[in-house]
């Protein structure tokens, strides 16, 4: 139930009804935490709820066209479950903030690649695309800090109401 909580968080920050500065948004911890402790037949609800939400800020909010990127970053919601689901097994502080990490990195790197090669905003030459990457920058900073602070926020609450549920059941079953 937890994982739903954080998935509705992150669509609510991600619409922009919990203001938060640009670029720091619980999306991706929350992604991460989602495909950790659900079913992966259950993929399918956050990426929806995400992707509805991209929809309207595209179409709605900034007034702009659909186009590959957008499907770039909706397959890039679902791979975020996947790799929560693969590499948290244990739920190591090591492995949530390399998670974390792997994920601001990596999204860094494949969606501004697919706004270079959309070819609408920046040449497609090696300039356009280190001129894609270095305005990128900015936005890369704020998304570190929002993955690794919502990733040990969203980690941390699902350890701590697990092992008290855990001591609770555990308190109950003795005292019979």
């Amino acid at each position: 139930m937890l994982a739903y909580l954080f998935v509705v968080l992150a669509v609510a920050a991600h619409i922009r009804w919990i203001a938060l500065p640009f670029s720091f948004t619980p999306v991706f911890a929350a992604l991460l935490y989602f495909g950790a402790r659900m079913p992966r037949r259950q993929l399918w609800l956050p990426v929806a709820l995400l992707a509805v939400s991209d929809v309207y800020l595209t179409r709605v909010i900034y007034g702009y066209s659909l186009g590959v990127d957008q499907v770039v970053v909706w397959a890039f919601y679902a791979a975020l479950i996947l790799l929560g689901g693969a590499l948290i097994k244990g739920f190591s502080p090591l492995r949530i903030g390399v998670s974390s990490l792997a994920c601001s990195v990596s999204f860094f790197l494949i969606s501004n690649f697919t706004v270079w090669f959309a070819g609408s905003m920046y040449p497609r030459t090696f300039n356009g695309l280190m001129a894609c990457y270095v305005a990128a920058v900015p936005f890369f900073r704020n998304a570190v800090v929002s993955d690794l602070l919502f990733s040990a926020v969203f980690f941390g609450t699902g350890y701590l109401v697990s092992h008290r549920t855990a001591a609770q059941q555990t308190m109950a079953a003795s005292g019979r």
